[in-house]
């Protein structure tokens, strides 16, 4: 996380919202079940970034403020979301050819967006900043939110359309075992690494 006294006090630029959670997830999601599964899981992701967009019209960021007990919370909840999608990606090990399920790649995707607590920063610090006191908070929170998942969305979704082009080289069992393996260490490690606060 980011070396400062308040997650809120971060500057932006060094809490870019960018977590390989997410990038594992789609690529896991897409090699196993195709470009409909990686896009759901695209799906899922920027429905993470609206949520975090309405917790911070909510006043998420004045509970943060006056309790930053309650990011320790958030955080360790987001580390304990990390551990189970890679501990989910080490069990499909034993089935590493079977297509996922269209409601766990949506679900997948949500999960490792709400897991990534540098999202949660960044909508928490910097939303509330360009929303005036007077106006429709809800609304714009929203909108605001809507063109980050908007702009998420279209880079993942071409990264999905990319893997998918090169899919029919990487579905062989073995090369799927490895990559949930992989996958699933890897958020493990992400997982840990939240938790700890690095």
């Amino acid at each position: 996380m980011c070396p400062y006294t308040s997650p809120l006090s971060s500057p932006p630029s060094r809490c870019w919202p960018y977590c390989p959670a997410n990038n594992a997830v789609i690529t896991r999601q897409t090699l196993a079940g195709g470009r409909r599964s990686g896009l759901l899981a695209v799906a899922g992701s920027s429905a993470g970034i609206l949520l975090w967009a309405v917790a911070a019209a909510l006043g998420l960021s004045a509970l943060l403020l006056a309790n930053p007990g309650t990011y320790l919370i958030i955080r360790l909840a987001g580390a304990a979301v990390l551990c189970l999608l890679g501990i989910q990606s080490l069990c499909a090990t034993r089935r590493p050819d079977r297509t996922p399920a269209a409601r766990h790649n949506f679900t997948a995707g949500i999960a490792a967006s709400l897991g990534n607590p540098k999202a949660g920063v960044v909508a928490l610090s910097l939303i509330p900043q360009f929303v005036t006191p007077h106006g429709p908070v809800l609304a714009s929170s929203i909108m605001l939110g809507a063109i980050w998942a908007t702009i998420s969305g279209t880079w993942f979704s071409l990264y999905v359309h990319l893997i998918d082009h090169g899919r029919n080289r990487l579905t062989r069992p073995a090369v799927q075992k490895l990559l949930h393996t992989a996958t699933g260490l890897t958020m493990i490690a992400l997982g840990v690494a939240v938790a700890v606060g690095a």
